[in-house]
């Protein structure tokens, strides 16, 4: 028996179908991790403690990208039942509503709100990264210009997409994947930096110091980073290189992924395994500390600073580094004792 197959690129529709699936995996994933996020920042105390100050900003960041990624999903999901079942004697099959998917408004409505997740998102790690550097221009400036950059992007790309432009010609989106991803890529290094280049100040100033702490908490950020930035960086080489299958996979998982990434670091504050504002102001000092011959008094100063509890150790008027504030790897009760 004969069957007759379409004069059309199967690889394209097997992607959207298996790309919609992975997408219900990593929602799923993602779902998951939203309620063990909220539920451990639920069980904090409201006042004290680690992550107190910043309870109530950490749940609006997790409803709202939570209810913009769930859109995004859902019109996704609903989009793929159209193309094989509402629309599937649309002239040109499948294949053709793939492609002119911006020609619907639910298409744009994904999209949209997809994209605004991503700027709170990445707005989280503008404001780590500028507490762990104590708000310096240095590194605001160029990091804003990014996000503000960013922004213009995605706008461009919303515009251009609710113009009917065909998905895979629309010129901005691999400039706002390539900034995107940069941005991501300059919040890590710029915080291992500075997490690692405080340690080793703390090595110096003290002979028998436990540098743990910074250890884990740069093997988080990076972690953390790895996972979307190498997701994302095989979406920009599918879409440059006009693979439109495998970057029909990536695109239907990518917000998701983002969004698991940052989780991580939210619930890992959230129980007690990351650093905040309370190592840097409330940290008890060890009972026996043991001083390197060589240290300066600089370094002497600015460890103990950093510590908390041990003020003015030497009467000098120094310029103390404030990092470590927005992580939290022992939880806000331990240093309280």
């Amino acid at each position: 028996m004969s069957s007759y197959t379409p004069n059309t690129d199967l690889w394209i529709e097997r992607s959207r179908l298996v790309g919609m699936m992975l997408g219900c995996v990593s929602y799923g994933i993602y779902f998951i991790l939203t309620v063990q996020a909220w539920i451990a920042l639920m069980q904090q105390p409201q006042n004290g403690g680690a992550i107190a100050d910043h309870r109530r900003a950490l749940l609006f960041y997790i409803f709202i990208t939570f209810a913009l990624m769930t859109i995004s999903f859902a019109a996704n999901a609903k989009y793929t039942e159209m193309i094989w079942i509402d629309l599937r004697d649309t002239p040109g099959g499948p294949l053709t509503l793939i492609q002119n998917e911006t020609d619907y408004s639910i298409n744009v409505l994904a999209l949209s709100t997809g994209h605004i997740q991503e700027w709170f998102m990445q707005a989280l790690l503008l404001h780590r990264c500028f507490v762990i550097w104590n708000w310096a221009r240095s590194v605001m400036i160029p990091m804003t210009t990014l996000y503000i950059a960013m922004i213009a992007m995605s706008i461009l790309v919303q515009i251009q997409a609710s113009t009917g432009a065909v998905w895979y010609n629309i010129d901005f989106l691999i400039v706002y994947l390539c900034i995107e991803v940069g941005l991501t890529v300059a919040y890590t290094i710029l915080v291992a930096y500075r997490l690692l280049s405080m340690r080793s100040k703390m090595k110096q100033a003290m002979v028998q110091y436990d540098s743990s702490t910074y250890d884990t908490v740069v093997r988080m950020v990076i972690e953390s980073a790895v996972l979307y930035s190498i997701f994302a960086v095989l979406f920009i080489i599918a879409f440059a290189l006009h693979s439109d299958g495998v970057s029909t996979l990536c695109f239907l998982s990518i917000g998701q992924v983002q969004g698991i990434a940052q989780l991580f670091i939210i619930i890992r504050v959230a129980r007690g395994r990351a650093i905040t504002r309370e190592w840097s102001t409330g940290v008890a000092a060890p009972p026996t500390l043991v001083f390197s011959g060589t240290a300066s008094a600089k370094y002497c100063s600015d460890a103990f600073h950093f510590h908390g509890r041990i003020r003015s150790m030497y009467n000098m008027n120094v310029n103390m580094l404030k990092v470590l504030k927005v992580f939290d790897t022992k939880g806000g009760t331990d240093y309280q004792n």
